[in-house]
This record gives structure tokens, C-alpha cells and sequence, in this order.
């Protein structure tokens, strides 16, 4: 208030001294009314934008879509792309289940020959659902197919993956696992070895590959904790009991959803989907679940926005 009390003081003063030159007073008029138009429509774009990326507001959001003035204005510079100069969404679970149970990380891990080799067949995950920018990991189970999150990919039509800094490569989804959060992709012409897979023991040191935090390809070391069945939510927000995880002691971080967790020979033994409430750990889904999607892979599907 004292600023624009100030504010308006020093400008009524100003405007006074151009009624010397009435061409001076226009001009000062016309800039006023450009720039109260500006502002109007930066603060609708930044109240729609908000409102987009607002976590839980499905009602709110819709509302937004359907509005012609913050179509147009998200249409001509989409958040997304705002969001890309910061970071992109990952909407990264945080589920409250059991701790991991087992010794802190072993960073030996990651000098590990097969971790390292692991890494040409890891891909950042891309896409565009329902004004969302999202990111995440992935993995190469088999020549052209990706695994990720169902999460990372619902609703978006197109995703693309690339390895950070290199050729990018537009991806279909072929088999949706809303459940157990595991997504297949199809991508042409992307060439990389595939991942083998093995089921881990308690206690095991892993790395965790993908790209947190929308940046460059990182490995993190973990630990394989416990199997367990838990009672959670699924990539839309629906209860559901009964679902398989794996705990995993480390630091697990937005942008690392569908990463691979590999042991020492750089074998699949997991792959990541969620933080645990409270702490850095994380969890994972296991390899059968993964198996279960490959086998239902089949022509592009279309998938509804996740619940944010």
C-alpha cells in the first residue's frame, strides 16, 4: 500500500509536467492502456496456468479448458513450455507403506561394469497430457518397446523419448497398466539394446537410472528392501487393494518414475514408481507386473489424464 501510494504520487507529478506537450499526454495515455492490457491478460494467463497445474482440482481445471480467453492466451504460449525453463511435472507419487528395512546404499554400486552398461538403453520420457508438461524414465525391454509409468504417459497422445541431448523419438502407447503404474511404448527407429531382468534379493545393492529432476542422466545407488502387498490408489486416483511393490532404500526423485532398478550385471530387477511418504526411499513395481503389460501389448491406445 505505502508503494503504491508512493508510486501513484510520483506519477500523477509526472504526468502533470506533459501537459506542456499534449502529443506527450497521448502517448502517456496509449502506453497506460497497453500496459494495463498486458497486465490484464498476464494475470489471466498466470491464474489459468495455476489452475492447470493445481493438484487435485479436476473441476477447476476443467473450467479453465473450457474458457475461450485462457485457451487462446495458453494456446499462444503454453505453460508447458514455461514450465520446461524450470522443470517438468512429474507427478510423482508419495504413498505411505512399509520402510525398506535394510542397510544404507552402497555408492561402490555404481562403478559396477553392467551398471554403467546399462546406461545407452535408459531414455527420458516425454509428453504433453492435458496442458501438463510431464517427464519421467524409462527403460528398453525389447527391440522398439519402452517401459515406463502409466502414470508419466496417461493422456498424452504423442510421448517421446531421447537420451538427453540427443535425437528424439515420437513413442505410442501399446499396453496401459493403470493398476500397477507400468506403461509399454513403441518407438520406431530407436535402436538399443534391451535390459535383461532378474528378481532381487533383500538386502541387494541396486542403482537406480533415469533422469530426476528433468536433468541429466544420473545413477543413484539403493538398496532392495522388502516385498510387500499394500493398499494404495491407482494412476487415477481410485482405491485399491492388494497391489505387489518393492521398497528400495535411497534417494528416489521426481523425473526418476519408470526408471530401471538394476543390480551389479546391470539386470532389470525393478522398476521405479513412487516416493515414500516421509522419507528419500522409494518403491518399485516387480518384474511380473512389467511381463503382465509386455503381454498385453497391442495396438496404440488412448488414455485419460492421470489424477494430479
Amino acid at each position: 500500500m505505502l508503494g503504491q501510494a508512493a508510486g501513484g504520487f510520483v506519477g500523477r507529478s509526472a504526468r502533470g509536467m506533459l501537459s506542456i506537450l499534449p502529443p506527450l499526454r497521448w502517448l502517456d495515455s496509449a502506453g497506460g492502456s497497453a500496459l494495463g492490457l498486458f497486465t490484464g491478460l498476464a494475470i489471466c494467463w498466470t491464474v489459468g496456468a495455476a489452475l492447470l497445474y493445481l493438484p487435485g482440482q479436476t473441476e477447476a481445471r476443467r473450467l479453465v479448458q473450457q474458457s475461450h480467453v485462457v485457451s487462446a492466451l495458453t494456446g499462444a504460449l503454453p505453460p508447458g513450455r514455461v514450465m520446461d525453463a524450470v522443470a517438468r511435472i512429474d507427478p510423482f507419487a508419495a504413498i505411505v507403506g512399509p520402510a525398506a528395512g535394510v542397510d544404507p546404499p552402497d555408492p561402490a554400486i555404481l562403478r559396477a561394469r553392467g551398471v554403467r552398461a546399462a546406461r545407452p538403453s535408459v531414455v527420458r520420457v516425454r509428453g504433453y497430457a492435458c496442458g501438463l508438461g510431464v517427464e519421467g524414465s524409462g527403460w528398453v525391454v525389447r527391440p522398439g518397446l519402452v517401459v515406463t509409468n502409466a502414470h508419466v504417459v496417461a493422456g498424452v497422445e504423442r510421448p517421446s523419448i531421447d537420451r538427453h541431448g540427443g535425437k528424439s523419438f515420437s513413442a505410442r502407447v501399446v499396453s496401459f497398466d493403470a493398476r500397477n503404474d507400468v506403461a509399454i511404448l513403441r518407438v520406431r527407429g530407436f535402436r538399443a539394446a534391451p535390459l535383461r531382468t532378474a528378481e532381487p534379493d533383500t538386502g541387494e545393492p541396486a542403482a537406480l537410472l533415469g533422469f530426476p529432476e528433468n536433468g541429466p542422466y544420473r545413477a543413484t545407488p539403493l538398496r532392495m528392501g522388502r516385498k510387500a502387498v499394500i493398499g494404495t490408489r491407482d494412476v487415477y486416483g481410485r482405491a485399491q487393494f492388494g497391489r505387489p511393490i518393492v521398497a528400495v532404500r535411497g534417494n528416489v526423485a521426481p523425473g526418476n518414475s519408470g526408471g530401471p532398478v538394476v543390480d551389479a550385471q546391470g539386470r532389470v530387477v525393478a522398476t521405479l514408481f513412487a516416493q515414500r511418504r516421509g522419507s528419500d526411499d522409494g518403491y518399485a513395481v516387480p518384474n511380473v507386473q512389467v511381463a503382465n503389460a509386455l503381454a498385453n501389448a497391442g495396438p496404440p491406445l488412448t488414455t485419460a489424464c492421470a489424477a494430479r
